[in-house]
């Protein structure tokens, strides 16, 4: 072999070994943190701006400052506004989106189609999820620490709760238009840490489904929450101020928890936990 080609013979392999250390070390090639994010969708708003570096988030949805469905309505007034339309997110030049997995199909083929880089978040049914989704927002963002002391206060919150007693009183969640949440569910999740039992899931009801007025009056929960997130009347509370609504309430204590906090997963879940068992507490000793 002459020298000048086992000269490249040698560098070659050099290369070669260094380039293979450099795939086994995976912290050698990520990519870096985004910079300009785009989220389409009410929960992925949420994470992302409590998880998002000062200017790593660019917008969210309008849905985010409506205080009626969201938490972080107040933090959404520092970010540009979209309505989730294709032509309005090519035109921000996101370097990553953020979406549901049943947000806009049609956006988001589009979007993909279009060369963007999309990442879909399923909705949390329990908390274990939440720890999920806010791991992978933090590993997306690059934020693994934040996402970390989140989930630490989380749980220090649900930790503070205590065990469910034996005797533990039963909740019927009520929401608009009659449905309740029963196993499966975040709500029904929120209502298990609160230390209660879920009269949904104990009628051996499954995801959200509509609880006629006359079964929840059959049932006689020792609790009923409900929440209307409206000052005018609307028909989708009207069994609320039925008369057989009344009579259910009659000896039974009302709780009024806002079911934002359980629309989307997120650390402040943990919130409608300790608010949904002090409200019990206070509604039981009554």
């Amino acid at each position: 072999m002459r020298r000048g080609s086992r000269w490249f013979a040698i560098a070659g392999t050099v290369w070669l070994t260094a380039l293979a250390a450099m795939l086994g070390n995976t912290s050698a090639i990520q990519a870096a943190p985004p910079q300009r994010v785009v989220s389409i969708n009410l929960c992925t708003d949420q994470l992302a701006m409590l998880l998002a570096a000062d200017g790593q988030l660019y917008s969210v949805s309008h849905l985010a400052s409506d205080e009626t469905v969201s938490v972080l309505a107040k933090q959404a007034g520092e970010f540009v506004t979209n309505h989730g339309l294709a032509e309005e997110i090519f035109l921000m030049k996101p370097d990553m989106i953020l979406s549901g997995t049943y947000t806009t199909r049609a956006t988001i083929d589009i979007l993909k189609r279009l060369g963007f880089r999309v990442e879909e978040f399923a909705p949390e049914f329990s908390f274990d999820d939440i720890r999920k989704n806010v791991r992978r927002m933090g590993s997306l963002l690059g934020q693994n620490a934040k996402a970390e002391q989140l989930l630490r206060d989380m749980d220090a919150t649900l930790a503070g709760i205590g065990p469910k007693a034996p005797d533990a009183p039963t909740i019927a969640l009520y929401y608009a238009n009659q449905l309740t949440s029963g196993s499966g569910t975040l709500a029904g999740d929120v209502v298990n840490h609160a230390g209660l039992n879920n009269m949904g899931e104990k009628l051996g009801l499954q995801g959200t489904q509509k609880l006629p007025l006359e079964q929840l009056v059959m049932a006689k929960p020792d609790l009923i929450a409900v929440h209307n997130a409206y000052a005018a009347p609307a028909l989708a509370y009207e069994a609320q101020v039925h008369p057989a609504f009344r009579a259910a309430l009659q000896g039974k204590s009302l709780i009024d928890i806002s079911d934002k906090y359980w629309i989307c997963g997120a650390p402040f879940t943990a919130d409608a936990v300790k608010l949904l068992s002090e409200s019990a507490r206070q509604a039981i000793s009554q």
